[in-house]
Formats: C-alpha cells, structure tokens, sequence
C-alpha cells in the first residue's frame, strides 16, 4: 500500500483512520473503566461502564468530527444536535452488536460463537454508523 492512499480524502485513509479510531475510542474506554473500578471498587458496574462510555463517546465524536467528517463548528445548539444524533446512532449500532452477539451465543453457547457474533455485529454496526453519521450528523456542506 502507498502513502498516498492513505491520504484524507482517500476511501483507504479514511477507512483507517475510522478504524483506528474506534480502536482508541475502545481503549479509552476500558481503560477509564479500570481507573474507576480501582478509585471505587463496587460490585455495582455501572459507575465504570458509565465513566468508560462518555470517555469512549467523546474522544470517537471528536477524532471523526475532525478526522473522519472534517467537520467544522458553527454553533453550540448545532454542535448539540450533532452530538445528540451521534449518541442516538450509537445506542442504534450497538444494539446491532449486542444482538449478533447475543444471537451467536443462544444458537452455538461457545465463546468463539460469542465472540465470531460480536465482531459481525461491530462490522455490520460501524459501517452502519459511518453512513449513518455522513447522511444527517456532519453532511457535507450544499455547494
């Protein structure tokens, strides 16, 4: 592969850029998820899934805003539309990873079932999400 393919507007750069991206944006959030489970240790897991998925959901809004979208700010009510419909997506695409997943589990009951189903489901969820996020979150500017 050249350099050259990998350059902003190239489908290639892109594609990379987007899954490195949710590679960092997984890592960001696990690992804030561990910080808060050896700050507060509790059998209750939602304080760390919770701290881990806004850490998670801001650094990925932010890497495609920029990175991915090249999308500009204009207003705060904008921004909070776009947030808002990114966080809607979100919850849209996992359900589609969390359903392969859950799926594969209830039909073969192995991990690698499991894990064959949520990597499906995160393929079939972030291509998804990507178009989603093109068409009504950072659509390109009407020439």
């Amino acid at each position: 592969m050249d350099f050259q393919s990998l350059q902003p507007g190239t489908r290639v750069g892109v594609a990379t850029r987007y899954c490195a991206f949710a590679m960092l944006s997984t890592a960001a959030n696990f690992a804030v998820q561990a910080v808060v489970v050896q700050m507060a240790p509790s059998p209750n897991l939602m304080p760390s899934i919770l701290a881990g998925t806004a850490a998670g959901f801001g650094l990925k809004y932010f890497l495609d805003k920029r990175w991915i979208f090249f999308d500009r700010y204009t207003s705060h009510g904008d921004e909070m539309l776009k947030a808002a419909l990114y966080g809607l997506f979100s919850v849209l695409t996992t359900l589609i990873f969390w359903g392969f997943e859950i799926a594969f589990w209830t039909v073969w009951k192995t991990e690698l079932a499991k894990y064959t189903g949520g990597a499906i489901g995160l393929a079939i969820g972030y291509v998804s999400k990507y178009a989603l996020d093109r068409k009504f979150v950072f659509k390109p500017e009407e020439a």
